[in-house]
């Protein structure tokens, strides 16, 4: 601890024990929005290939891969990240090589990374690979597993899972209760790892990120550098206070965000959000994120249920039945049920008939600043954009943006985006005022989140600039 303590005081942190939450980050100086306040790669990390996406061990770039001739599972971009993983894929190739071919095929990502973690170990303990206080299995070993609040579903699946890990390795020193156990430790505590447009692309364990606590209102964000975690400040952190992520996505209700926590990391959060639990805000605002319009087209009103006759809006008092209620959400289900499995792959004009027919159902029953409806929106604007339709998409571009303001902070990266997903197609079609405004929005957000020198950043600020002299250009021909 001591050690540790050594490392993170010179970053202007401290590691603590708070009563009720265990390990945390404390800050020792202040930080402003957009500082980084920790930098750390990964002790393991894997990338998510499956069998329609592949992506390189090295860097996780998606194009020019080669498969390794061995092992045939996996993949790199060119010879550069071939070397910088050789030392840990040398003994993992010769392990993965041993099985047959159709186990191979059941080799996981998770499984992936298991291996991996006990084959660090290995050649650290060997002293192949350098260990430091920071990048060391101790770290593994003190993370708590949760082990004895999972239900028999998932310890029967960790021990399936483990058995795999012990037949790929073939180490008879290692038992089955500990490769469950440390299933259980990177469930809770590995994170996925997101390109600069927060995609994910693979998962790793981060043992100092991991010490830091979640908020629904976190002052901090993780954002990815290739495999590189950086943890920035999003808002002024004053000395002594403690550093916060969000662990989910914060959209959602107090319940909604609750049972999220509690199933994944097994914690009731108690953050200023989550407190205001059952008090007449949160009452409202779960209504409106979750609950049901007011059937009058003029009124703006949350629905409550009133005992059994239905839903009785709180602004104007009419109600809603809960047979009509019922009628609107099992259609809703049908079509997605049915119809969305039903559509042939590629025939994307089908699939938004049938999101067009659930916004609509949707519209008629949920509060305009609806998750769900968002939800169908952000789907249908991802189709429109693959199908080259960039009027509609635009406007439907519009309409997410309107409900991210409502459910995330000022400065949520997923906001930044979506404000550089408008000035992109704005500009595109031509309303270069309006591109102007959404790309200086997504600048003023994501400088804050992603920082100022990646090629991501550098490209976006290009673009702003490119659209400032667009403007100039047009206005400078007019006055001709």
């Amino acid at each position: 601890m001591e050690e540790l303590q050594n490392v993170v005081r010179d970053g202007g942190l401290a590691v603590s024990n708070l009563p009720e939450k265990g390990r945390c980050l404390l800050t020792t100086k202040n930080f402003h929005p957009g500082e980084v306040i920790l930098r750390q790669e990964p002790y393991v990390c894997v990338p998510n290939n499956s069998s329609t996406v592949s992506r390189c061990d090295g860097c996780f770039a998606s194009e020019n891969l080669k498969k390794c001739s061995a092992c045939q599972v996996v993949w790199y971009c060119g010879s550069t990240c071939q070397k910088s993983e050789w030392k840990l894929h040398r003994l993992e190739c010769g392990a993965l090589s041993r099985l047959e071919k159709e186990k191979r095929k059941a080799v996981t990502p998770s499984i992936r990374l298991m291996v991996r973690l006990y084959l660090r170990r290995k050649l650290q303990n060997e002293m192949f690979i350098p260990t430091g206080v920071t990048d060391s299995y101790n770290f593994v070993e003190s993370l708590v597993s949760h082990l004895k609040e999972l239900d028999e579903k998932q310890l029967v699946l960790y021990a399936q899972m483990a058995n795999l890990v012990h037949l790929i390795l073939q180490w008879p020193e290692i038992n089955l209760k500990e490769i469950a156990e440390n299933f259980s430790k990177l469930a809770c505590n590995a994170h996925t790892i997101c390109d600069c447009e927060l995609r994910p692309v693979g998962t790793g364990l981060y043992p100092i990120v991991s010490i830091i606590n979640h908020s629904c209102l976190p002052n901090a964000v993780l954002i990815f550098e290739g495999k590189s975690s950086v943890v920035r400040a999003v808002e002024h952190i004053p000395e002594g206070a403690e550093v916060s992520i969000a662990y989910i996505d914060t959209a959602g209700s107090t319940m909604t965000r609750q049972k999220a926590l509690k199933e994944q990391y097994f914690f009731t959060c108690t953050c200023t959000r989550c407190i205001k639990v059952g008090q007449h805000d949160d009452i409202q605002e779960n209504a409106i994120l979750e609950g049901y319009r007011c059937k009058d087209d003029r009124c703006n009103g949350f629905l409550l249920r009133d005992s059994d006759k239905g839903f009785a809006c709180q602004t104007c008092g009419l109600l809603r039945s809960k047979e009509e209620v019922k009628r609107i959400v099992c259609e809703i289900t049908a079509i997605s049920d049915k119809k969305l499995k039903s559509t042939s792959p590629g025939n994307h004009k089908e699939v938004i008939s049938i999101y067009k027919m659930i916004e609509k159902l949707q519209m008629e029953l949920c509060h305009p600043f609806s998750i769900s409806l968002m939800r169908t929106q952000e789907e249908l604007l991802k189709i429109l954009m693959e199908l080259g339709d960039w009027r509609e998409a635009l406007a439907y571009c519009r309409l997410t943006i309107t409900g991210y303001q409502r459910v995330y902070p000022e400065l949520h990266p997923l906001l930044g985006l979506q404000y550089y997903t408008c000035g992109k197609i704005e500009w595109l079609l031509g309303y270069t005022e309006d591109a102007i405004k959404s790309l200086t929005r997504a600048v003023d957000i994501l400088r804050i989140t992603h920082g100022t020198n990646s090629p991501f950043m550098k490209e976006l600020v290009m673009k702003l600039d490119e659209a400032h002299a667009e403007a100039s250009y047009n206005l400078s021909s007019k006055d001709e």
